[in-house]
C-alpha cells in the first residue's frame, strides 16, 4: 500500500466502533483528505450500506487511486481531487455524511476556514459531520504529547498546528452545523460530531 500510515492502522478500529452507530442512517460519505485510503477501506468493509467517496489534493491522487484499485471494494468510489480552498473542486453532489481525520492540524488557518465555508455545498439537511484528530481546549494542550506533536508540526510547516475546539466549533456553527458530541479517543485524540441544521 502506498503512503501507508501506522497511526491509521492504530486508530481505525476505535474510530469504526463509533462510526457504526454515528453513520447507521447514512448512505453516502465524502471523506476529505483520504491520504492512503486506509480508513475508507476498513470502514467500507464493515459498513456496506455506505458509498464512500475518497478525496485528496492533486499530489495524493495517484497513490490513492492505486490503493483503491488494489482494495477492489465496490462501495469505495474512485478518488476525486479536492483542495478545500478551491471552490470549484468541491463536488456537486450532496452527501449524508462528511468525514475527515487528521486534517485540520495539517491545514493552515485559512484552509480550515475555507473547509468550513465550503462544506454547506456538499451537505443537505441532517448531514452528519465527523472530524477526528487532536484539539486544544481554551487554548491549552490536552496532553504533553500533543504539545510535543505541535512543535513537530510547526517545525515541518509553520502554518500548521493543533486547532482550538472553541474556534473550530464557531466555524462549524457559522456554516450551519449544530454541535452534537465530543468523544474521547485513544492517544489524546477526539472525535467531534456536528449535524447540518
Amino acid at each position: 500500500m502506498l503512503n501507508f500510515s501506522e497511526s491509521c492502522e492504530r486508530n481505525k478500529h476505535p474510530i469504526l466502533a463509533q462510526l457504526i452507530t454515528l453513520l447507521s442512517d447514512c448512505r453516502s460519505v465524502l471523506e476529505i483528505g483520504s491520504h492512503s485510503g486506509q480508513h475508507a477501506f476498513h470502514f467500507a468493509q464493515h459498513l456496506p450500506q455506505l458509498n464512500w467517496q475518497l478525496s485528496d489534493r492533486a499530489l495524493g491522487i495517484e497513490a490513492l487511486s492505486h490503493n483503491q484499485n488494489q482494495a477492489d471494494l465496490s462501495n469505495v468510489l474512485a478518488p476525486i481531487t479536492l483542495d478545500v480552498a478551491n471552490p470549484t473542486d468541491w463536488p456537486q453532489q450532496k452527501y449524508t455524511a462528511i468525514y475527515s481525520a487528521n486534517t485540520l492540524h495539517i491545514m493552515s488557518v485559512d484552509h480550515v476556514k475555507a473547509f468550513f465555508n465550503n462544506l454547506p455545498k456538499v451537505c443537505q439537511s441532517n448531514t452528519i459531520l465527523v472530524i477526528y484528530g487532536p484539539f486544544n481546549y481554551q487554548g491549552k494542550y490536552s496532553s504533553d504529547s500533543n504539545e510535543t506533536f505541535e512543535q513537530w508540526l510547526k517545525n515541518r510547516d509553520p502554518l500548521s498546528g493543533i486547532r482550538d475546539f472553541e474556534w473550530v466549533n464557531e466555524l462549524a456553527t457559522a456554516a450551519g452545523f449544530l454541535f452534537e458530541a465530543d468523544i474521547d479517543m485513544p492517544a489524546n485524540n477526539q472525535l467531534l460530531v456536528w449535524r447540518m441544521s
